[in-house]
């Protein structure tokens, strides 16, 4: 049976189950209860809920967090309609795709995780890091273009992160702790954690949370290299060559992850309100969650869950967050005023051998060859954003206003070491630096915006919406290949010479919105909103390829292949929000279209394939999406979600995607053409979850619940070309039981996910067009390892609990 049947026949089975059950449900209880409405504030106009929010905005809040038992945007993205994540492990940053919006072929990410065509946020600060779900009080998903209010980066749509503000009058310790492990892994992983909230008087409140996290991990790398530039790494010959050469490490995908914020908030009058936080997170990651069992090329059999990279790639990410948010009621309009400072700081190694021995420069003829790149990154941002809102329902217009600013000063490095290397060729580098570039530059928006809400009729309102903004970028860059200047140059054998050059960019431009609703009944909200989107153009920092044919030069840009241009989405979309069946359920659907004007795609130089950003011609999505929550008894609860994106380009794109030509590592660029699929996300996701509540004779209460998410095939590159794979349409099932004491502030749950142990790829790097077997100086094979696959995990079981301490 396929994949997509099973997929078909398990949802089902699944709906099936839950009926019954709910049927059962229906015999023992009476008096359903309503569904609660999250309380969201992703309009920037004050307090609403999802319900009322005449916009596309969906919201996850800490009690859904808890029985979900997610602990990250990834995991969390899969009860979302129209948000799919990229999980590609703890490593790699995730990439976020909103609704289709994704060009680029799947490979690995880096840097801090933020999403591309999404924004996120912690509070009213934009923020630029997978931040673990720790004493947060909900997320927010705002779908489609958020140009207007939100600035840069929402061509997608924002999430925001909205934490747990410090009380007044609660003093409490809530401590909880994770106990887990894995079907493919061995050993035990925690995560252990605490938030405390201290009122120091009726007007100053703090708040802090401190989190451990240590997963074992799971993943296998049984082919690391004894030493690197002195070991055969392609010895597959023997059992004893393999042992002499190679040394296998279990389990290397660990994440040790410390993570904390700290709140302090100051009322001193109910006009004034203000709190400054520190939010503080490093994350040690051993290795690539992947697998290596696509390459068919390889000597020996390689299993779901091993990678066959040559070295450890540990990677260390370290993020501050300072912020000071204050709102002042001004008695005719409320001023809100976020202030923000984040670093960024990553440390990050990975096998560099693929790369070097596919651009025919003869590496692989060193039998010994191995070489890989140390990647440095030191982020600096500032923003600040100041706007007056007026007070709801003191006339029929009301408004919006503010000002928006940041800067960001950053600086990244990458070093290629190649042990042994320099003795092949004759020569002596004693640090074995073969390639080292360097780029560091500042990146400067402001803006104004502002929206304008009138209220036609009761129930009937349109709001029109702009923002200007002006974008400035500079940038210097250098590159050094001291290896070769050394061994053929003569060079001193420590020297390294950076000539930087430096490049600048601006651009300013509008944005525009337009949005109206109408209540059909109170319990019925049809909406429609026409949007935009926005993401800067910029420099790929890259020397002009000479025109003198004397000149060697193994990495340069071509003209058209300098700088790329900003690129703009237009969202049109209308929705209804609807509370039927006397508050017991709600059901919600969208439709949309989304046009995307001057994409902006990764593709690579035709000189040294280094990678660069290009822009392509254009591409849309259009789809829909539907969600339902339902309180089917007092006892019984479902929800669940579908949604449906077809991405596409519209237009020829031209020398977008590049792919190989076997034999050998020959380059050749692949034009995408109108029509083609986008890669990087399914055209359908599903959820569906289920939870029944058993009051037991002794006073405690016992939760059963049951949650299923389904995606469709996703392809790792436009159309499936430029040596393209498409990813299988996979499953995951998770279930849990949860027992509590009401009053009594604690419970304890053993939880089972990925239940049925699917084996699900969820990404990739490469093509399977560059695993080819090459030939050392002595005829001896050379196994090229480019392509593999990101992977979920498998099954995971575990208890977890939670118990809050009044003091």
């Amino acid at each position: 049976m396929s994949v997509s049947n099973r997929m078909k026949w398990g949802l089902l089975a699944s709906v099936s189950a839950l009926t019954l059950t709910a049927g059962a449900a229906t015999a023992q209880e009476s008096a359903p209860t309503t569904v609660d409405d999250i309380i969201v504030t992703g309009t920037l106009r004050g307090a609403s809920t999802v319900q009322t929010a005449p916009i596309n905005i969906s919201a996850i809040g800490s009690l859904q967090i808890e029985q979900l038992g997610v602990t990250d945007l990834a995991q969390i993205s899969r009860y979302v309609p129209g948000l799919y994540v990229v999980d590609q492990g703890p490593r790699n940053a995730n990439r976020i795709v909103v609704r289709g919006l994704n060009i680029d072929p799947l490979g690995e990410s880096v840097g801090q995780g933020a999403g591309g065509t999404v924004a996120t946020y912690l509070g009213e600060v934009p923020i630029a890091i997978d931040l673990k779900l720790n004493d947060v009080e909900r997320v927010e998903f705002l779908l489609g273009p958020q140009g207007t209010l939100y600035g840069a980066g929402t061509l997608g749509g924002a999430v925001r992160y909205i934490p747990n503000a410090p009380s007044f009058s609660d003093a409490f310790v809530d401590v909880r702790g994770d106990a887990y492990g894995y079907s493919e892994g061995s050993g035990v992983s925690t995560d252990f954690g605490f938030t405390a909230n201290l009122p120091i008087s009726d007007t100053l409140a703090l708040r802090a949370n401190l989190d451990q996290l240590n997963d074992k991990g799971f993943i296998d790398q049984p082919y690391l290299v004894r030493e690197i530039g002195g070991s055969l790494a392609n010895d597959f010959s023997s059992p004893e060559a393999i042992a002499a050469n190679m040394y296998g490490k279990e389990d290397v995908n660990t994440e040790d992850v410390l993570s904390g914020r700290v709140a302090l908030r100051w009322q001193p009058a109910e006009w004034f309100d203000a709190t400054l936080s520190y939010n503080y997170q490093k994350s040690d990651v051993g290795g690539r969650q992947v697998s290596g069992r696509r390459v068919d090329s390889f000597p020996v059999p390689v299993g779901e869950y091993e990678a066959i990279q040559r070295v450890e790639e540990p990677n260390e990410r370290t993020s501050d967050l300072w912020a000071l948010e204050a709102k002042i009621d001004l008695g005719w309009a409320d001023l809100t005023s976020a202030t923000g400072y984040q670093t960024f700081k990553e440390d990050g190694k990975r096998d560099q051998t693929d790369l070097l021995i596919s651009l025919g420069y003869s590496y692989e003829a060193f039998p010994a060859f191995t070489a890989y790149t140390q990647e440095l990154e030191d982020n600096d941002t500032f923003t600040q954003e100041l706007r007056l809102t007026s007070k709801p329902g003191s006339s029929a217009l009301s408004w919006i206003v503010g000002g928006y600013y940041s800067k960001e000063d950053y600086w990244n490095s990458s070093a290629e070491y190649t042990p042994g290397y320099a003795e092949y060729l004759g020569g002596s580098r004693p640090d074995n630096l073969e390639y080292y570039s360097v780029s560091y530059g500042q990146i400067t928006e402001t803006a104004l915006f502002g929206e304008l809400t009138y209220q036609i009729l009761p129930g009937w309102q349109i709001t029109g919406g702009v923002r200007r903004y002006t974008y400035e970028l500079d940038t210097s860059s250098a590159t050094d290949f001291p290896l070769a200047e050394t061994v053929f140059g003569g060079r001193d054998p420590t020297s390294i010479v950076m000539d930087y050059e430096s490049s600048s960019d601006s651009e300013d431009g509008w944005l525009y919105k337009l949005n109206t609703s109408y209540e059909l009944t109170p319990d019925v909200l049809l909406y429609g909103t026409i949007s935009d989107g926005f993401r800067a153009g910029g420099n790929n920092n890259l020397l002009l390829c000479s025109t003198d044919p004397n000149d060697q030069q193994s990495v340069c840009a071509q003209s058209d292949e300098m700088a790329f241009t900003s690129e703009k989405t237009r969202n049109y979309e209308i929705g209804v929000k609807s509370q039927l069946w006397d508050d017991r359920l709600t059901l919600n659907g969208a439709l949309f279209y989304i046009d995307w004007k001057d994409p902006q795609v990764s593709s690579a130089t035709l000189v040294g394939l280094s990678p660069i950003t290009k822009n392509g011609k254009g591409a849309e999505s259009k789809g829909f999406e539907v969600s339902f929550n339902a309180q089917v008894t007092e006892a019984f609860s479902l929800r669940g979600s579908y949604s449906y994106a077809q991405a596409e380009l519209t237009d020829l794109a031209e020398r977008l995607i590049t792919t190989i030509e076997p034999p050998g590592f020959g380059t050749a660029y692949v034009d995408g053409q109108a029509g083609d699929r986008l890669p990087g996300s399914p055209e359908y996701q599903a959820s569906l979850y289920g939870e029944y509540n058993w009051p037991m004779s002794n006073g405690l209460d016992l939760d059963f619940s049951y949650g299923m998410t389904f995606s469709g095939d996703v392809l790792t590159r436009t159309g499936g070309r430029g040596g393209g794979v498409t990813l299988p349409a996979y499953q995951i099932h998770n279930a849990s039981v949860r027992l509590s004491q009401p009053g009594a502030d604690w419970a304890v749950t053993a939880y089972v996910d990925n239940v049925w142990d699917e084996y699900a790829e969820t990404g990739a790097r490469s093509t399977p067009l560059a695993n080819q077997v090459l030939a050392d100086e002595n005829g001896d094979p050379v196994y090229a390892r480019n392509f593999f696959t990101n992977v979920l995990p498998p099954r995971k079981f575990g208890v977890r609990f939670t118990k809050k301490f009044g003091l």
